[in-house]
Parts: C-alpha cells; sequence; structure tokens
C-alpha cells in the first residue's frame, strides 16, 4: 500500500453535502466529489490487511485495494482503467450503491471504514472530466446477433461487453427513454440522468443499438406504469431476427396493500408518483400527483420509499411520515459480530434528513375516506417476538394523510414477457436459471438467457451490473464456443 499506516494516522473523509434547505428547491445532485488531496488523503488508509473483504463483499469484486493504491500515487488514469475492468459504471454505482464493500472493509470492525465509494466517485468523475471514458469497438465483428429486452443496468451491462466482443446488439426498451429505473426510478437528485446519456454516447459508437417505447409481448400492447410503449415486437420476431435473446427487465411488479380503502384517490403505487416526476424533470408534462401542502405517507421503509420522501419534500409537503412494518434496527451494529457482512443497523439518507417522521412495527389496517378521497390512515403498533408479530391491543391511531405512496417492494418480473417466450419461472416468479456451470444464465428455452432482477429479483444496482456481465461472457461463450469476457 501506499502508506501501510495511513489508517491510524488519517481520520475517514466524508463527502459534503448541500444544505437541506436550498437542496430540496431543486433537483440537482447535491454532493460533490472528493478533491484530489481529500482522495489521497482518503485512499491513505486503506491498510495492507493481507485479505481484501472488500473484494468479496462488492458483488462486482472491484479491486479496491489497488485504485486505491493508484489514487494515492496520483495515478489516476491508471485507477480508472483498474474500476473499469470489473464494473462498466462506476458512476452509478459510486452514488447510488449502499456500498457494501465498506461494510466488509477491515476497519469497519470499529464503524470507521475507508470511504470506498467517495473514491470510486471521484476516480470516474475526474476520468470523465478529462476525457478518459471513450469507446472501445470491437476490432472484428462476428455477424451474431442479439436482443437484449431492458435496458437497466443488467441490460447496459450485458450489450457493452457484448458489443466489444464484436457482436451486433439491439437494446429493445418499453420507455420513451432509455436506463430502466435508472432513468424512470431513481430521483435526478440522486442520479443525474447526463450518466445514462454520456454512457449510451460511448455504446453507440460501440456498436450497440437502441431501441425505444417498443415492447415485446405476443398479446395486446398493454398499458403498465412504467410504459411508453407504442409499438410491439413479438418473440417470433426476436427469435427469427436475432441468435440469442437476454431477458434483462426489471423485478417491477409492486407488493400492494389489498385493505379496505385500496381504491381510494390518493393511494399510490411509489412509482406512479416517481416516474412522472423524472419525466417532468427530463422536459415532460407536470406530474399529475402533486403532494404541495399536502400530509404524504409512505408505507415502506426501503430505498423506494425513501426516494418519495425526498420527492415530496422537493414539493413542499405540509408533512411527510414514513411508517414500516418491521421493528426499529439497532443504531449501531455489533462490529465484531456481524463483519464483514451486511449488517442490520439504522441507517438516515440525504432525504430523511431533509425532513421526514418515522415510525416502525407499524401495522396499517384502513384508508379512511372523507368526501370520497383518501382522509386519513388507520394504523396499529405491532410487537415482535421470535420472529413473529402480533398487534398490540388498544394500540389503533389515526395517521393524517391526503396521499399515501406504497413503496413496499417489488414480488416478481412482469410475468408476460416470460410467458410470450415460454420461460419457466422459480418458485418467486422469476425466470429460473443458474448462475454457474455450462448452462448459466440459461432459461429453458434455447438461446433465451436471463439476468439481473429477471432472474434474481428486486436487487442492487451493481447486483445487476454483476449478472449482465457474466451473462455477456454465457452468451459469448454459447455463440463462440468459448469467450475471453470476465465474468
Amino acid at each position: 500500500m501506499g502508506m501501510p499506516t495511513g489508517f491510524k494516522e488519517f481520520e475517514r473523509v466524508a463527502e459534503t453535502y448541500e444544505k437541506s434547505n436550498t437542496r430540496i428547491l431543486h433537483y440537482h445532485e447535491f454532493v460533490p466529489h472528493l478533491s484530489d488531496a481529500q482522495s489521497k488523503v482518503q485512499s491513505a488508509r486503506c491498510m495492507d490487511c493481507g485479505i481484501p473483504f472488500c473484494n468479496n463483499g462488492c458483488p462486482v469484486n472491484n479491486i479496491i485495494p489497488d485504485w486505491n493504491d493508484l489514487v494515492y500515487r496520483g495515478q489516476w488514469r491508471e485507477a480508472i482503467d483498474v474500476l473499469h475492468s470489473t464494473n462498466n459504471f462506476p458512476e452509478f454505482t459510486s452514488r447510488i450503491c449502499p456500498a457494501p464493500c465498506e461494510a466488509a472493509c477491515t476497519l469497519n470492525i470499529e464503524q470507521n471504514p475507508v470511504g470506498i465509494k467517495s473514491i470510486e466517485r471521484a476516480i470516474i468523475d475526474k476520468a470523465g472530466e478529462n476525457g478518459w471514458v471513450t469507446p472501445q469497438p470491437a476490432s472484428h465483428q462476428t455477424g451474431k446477433k442479439i436482443a437484449v429486452v431492458g435496458s437497466g443496468p443488467a441490460g447496459l451491462a450485458a450489450a457493452q461487453q457484448l458489443a466489444r466482443a464484436g457482436h451486433a446488439v439491439t437494446v429493445f426498451e418499453k420507455s420513451d427513454r432509455i436506463g430502466g429505473l435508472l432513468r424512470y426510478g431513481i430521483p435526478d437528485f440522486k442520479l443525474d440522468k447526463r450518466l445514462i446519456d454520456w454512457r449510451m454516447a460511448q455504446m453507440g459508437v460501440e456498436g450497440v443499438r437502441f431501441v425505444t417505447s417498443t415492447m415485446v409481448t405476443n398479446a395486446v400492447l398493454p398499458r403498465e406504469i412504467a410504459s411508453d410503449a407504442k409499438w410491439v415486437v413479438t418473440t417470433e420476431q426476436l427469435r427469427k431476427e436475432f441468435d440469442v435473446v437476454i431477458l434483462s427487465g426489471g423485478s417491477e411488479t409492486p407488493r400492494d396493500l389489498p385493505i379496505p380503502g385500496r381504491d381510494l384517490p390518493g393511494v399510490h403505487f411509489a412509482l406512479e408518483f416517481l416516474i412522472p416526476q423524472n419525466k417532468e424533470v427530463a422536459g415532460a408534462p407536470k406530474n399529475p400527483i402533486n403532494v404541495h401542502g399536502k400530509h404524504v405517507l409512505v408505507i415502506g421503509g426501503g430505498d423506494t420509499g425513501s426516494d418519495c420522501v425526498g420527492t415530496s419534500n422537493r414539493h413542499g409537503a405540509a408533512s411527510i411520515t414514513q411508517i414500516e412494518l418491521m421493528p426499529r434496527p439497532p443504531e449501531q451494529e455489533d462490529g465484531p459480530l456481524t463483519w464483514p457482512y451486511w449488517p442490520l443497523k439504522m441507517r438516515t439518507s440525504s432525504s430523511h434528513e431533509e425532513g421526514a417522521a418515522r415510525d416502525w412495527s407499524i401495522g396499517t389496517k384502513e384508508f379512511i375516506s372523507k368526501n370520497g378521497r383518501l382522509h386519513a390512515v388507520k394504523a396499529v403498533h405491532l410487537e415482535w417476538k421470535n420472529g413473529r408479530m402480533s398487534e398490540v391491543a388498544g394500540s389503533e391511531f389515526e395517521i393524517r394523510a391526503d396521499y399515501v405512496f406504497l413503496a413496499m417492494g417489488f414480488t416478481q418480473p412482469a410475468r408476460g414477457v416470460l410467458d410470450a417466450f415460454g420461460v419457466t419461472p422459480d418458485g418467486r416468479g422469476n425466470a429460473k436459471a443458474s448462475t454457474e456451470g455450462d448452462q448459466a444464465y440459461v432459461t429453458n428455452v434455447k438461446g433465451v438467457f436471463a439476468a439481473g432482477d429477471m432472474r434474481r429479483g428486486q436487487s442492487l444496482v451493481v447486483w445487476a451490473i454483476r449478472e449482465g456481465r457474466q451473462c455477456a461472457r454465457a452468451v459469448d461463450a454459447y455463440l463462440m464456443g468459448a469467450s475471453v469476457l470476465p465474468r
């Protein structure tokens, strides 16, 4: 390592945030990347720990100690090459990944890990500013054609890898722009959409073709939450025109809450609020859901719920409450007990810091109407014992709410795509396919592969990139008999 004693001499360097009272007035990113000097100090803290658990904590197995050392020595150009060797899109992961690598860092035993995520962001931002991220077109073409259905991180990673191997790749997306939930699920203040356009430009030169507003289905054009489809391509057309089809759509079926009053105006799935907001920021007509001056209740404590909180703050909601079925996690994990695994602990996002009341162990009983519209929610306190929950007798109460956003996760991909291809689902409704051996990412249908949320269920962007890369290698080997693409 560049400085073996750095972890003793330097404290963790945190990225700075724009103040809450000004950042809620816009939808721009508000976290500047570390300076060169800050990055050097941060990377100096990476210790020569013998076994770099951070590598395995990272789903794409980023070679973290190596690029930390290069940043410490000021070798930024080499650092981006090492980073790109395992991760196609560090500009995404360095902004929205929860950083399981930091949880696995040896220094996290004392809850003071290296700021790996912030160093990664500094590397990719510096590479972008200096023009070091350039297209890598294949030196020869194989004549093989591949269709990628879904343009989220799994589909984009697979498409880029396969194009660089010389295959002709076409990406089909049912929304009007490329990116999947990167584009229309994650708010702009967390991920600037120019970064997606930047990568698309690179991939376009590398030979990837993008087809938007197009649904892959054998049925009548469906109307879905996240669909802008104007055209239909049938599975028969795809299988006739392409040598391989990769199914890489997202896990889009939201978990519902079928209790009395569910159909009241004002009760929405989270994406019914978030997607139109992203489109408005991109220049489309205004979001039909406006919570300015309204009382908002978010049900669900994950990232999607946090995004609803941040967006509601920018609308100027009168109040925002977020509730969670599970009990409140501990403020800090027991490091020696949980390290190097991802710990259960209290997590507060930047959106929560902007303003929101939060509560745990809360069950939702009924949506209450007034004059035909949502007015409040009847809830109850829960008690958890031995992993089982029960209602606390006599604890029912009401939460004032003009709008409720259901952000309780997603259960499976849209079944229409799997059914159209005849792909066998697993027990959870995802495409059934393994990740190892000769049949990695292969479905039961010849020439049809599956990766990302379509195969593993709702997960992280970094897991989607990993699966996209691994699937690309499997497809390349299937078409050519062998592959030099990395896993």
